[in-house]
């Protein structure tokens, strides 16, 4: 996998900026894209996780990731993502230039009304080549886009319990298993190299937060991770990203970048949870803790990292 990244073209360049000629009345072909459609915020987090392995930001360079995650959001209709696959290969950025494969991303996205992606037509042309695999949901399922199935007693026992405490916390279900199944893929021993420990991967620090004595006994595991979504929930009232990516990264951190961090690995962590759980609100319960004092700044920022 070649890894330069060539200079762009100052034709390219003007098109981008709207000094070119205004492109020409296009008849763009039919595109059929069957996949069903996720949550706006899913769709931008797939872009930002996806420039971060492109641009290098916070992760090595990698190039082949970036455009499996691009690709992600352009298969959902993402016409942002479709344009950024067009862009990389219309420049040759750390893949073999192809302007028909460029002009097939260009073109989708441009029959959704995105400017930039009309322009570039006049420079890669209108001659589309077929998509690649990647954008076909038949052959590329996502796995996080199906909901809970238990396929072992292991499963069925860990999906009963938490189930069974999950009224006592105010947690949902379906959170409770999308962190689980995120975490641990549901290995009661599971510890990480950061020794984070059980089911819900808690570190030292959280169980003895939320006494828990024996993280890999599976009914303590639970409830300290639900102890903490509870309290995450109250701090950030409700807002399923923000207590996704604390639960990841540290509300600390969700604090001092106001909103989700610029960590791929938290980016990504938060859209498993969102495709799992298939909602960006939850009840809170306002007794368990104040909210953070950087809420208003975090939801005036749009939650978004910097």
């Amino acid at each position: 996998m070649m890894t330069t990244v060539r200079r762009v073209k100052p034709r390219l360049l003007a098109a981008l900026t709207g000094l070119a000629l205004a492109p020409p009345a296009l008849s763009l072909p039919a595109v059929e894209n069957p996949a069903p459609r996720v949550s706006p915020e899913i769709l931008r987090l797939l872009r930002m996780e996806a420039r971060s392995y492109e641009h290098g930001e916070g992760v090595p360079v990698d190039i082949e990731r970036a455009l499996g995650l691009y690709c992600d959001g352009a298969q959902y209709g993402d016409a942002e993502a479709q344009f950024s696959l067009g862009w990389i290969y219309a420049n040759g950025r750390g893949v073999e230039r192809n302007d028909e494969l460029a002009s097939a991303f260009f073109q989708l996205a441009a029959r959704q009304g995105h400017e930039h992606s009309r322009k570039m037509l006049r420079f890669v042309g209108e001659k589309a080549a077929p998509l690649p695999e990647c954008m076909n949901p038949v052959k590329k399922p996502v796995e996080d886009d199906h909901p809970f199935r238990a396929e072992s007693p292991m499963q069925r026992k860990i999906d009963a319990l938490v189930r069974k405490l999950a009224p006592e916390y105010g947690v949902s279900p379906k959170l409770a298993l999308a962190v689980i199944r995120a975490e641990s893929n549901f290995e009661p021993a599971a510890v990480s190299r950061k020794n984070a420990q059980g089911l819900m991967q808690l570190i030292p620090e959280t169980s003895a937060r939320f006494n828990v004595r024996r993280p890999l006994d599976p009914e303590q595991n639970i409830r300290g991770g639900m102890a903490y979504l509870r309290w995450l929930l109250a701090y950030f009232e409700g807002n399923v990203p923000l207590v996704a990516a604390a639960y990841n990264a540290g509300e600390r951190a969700v604090e001092r970048y106001r909103g989700i961090p610029p960590y791929a690995e938290t980016r990504g962590y938060v859209v498993r949870i969102l495709r799992l759980f298939q909602k960006n609100e939850h009840p809170f319960d306002p007794r368990v803790t104040a909210p953070s004092p950087e809420l208003p700044r975090i939801l005036r920022a749009g939650g978004r990292a910097r």
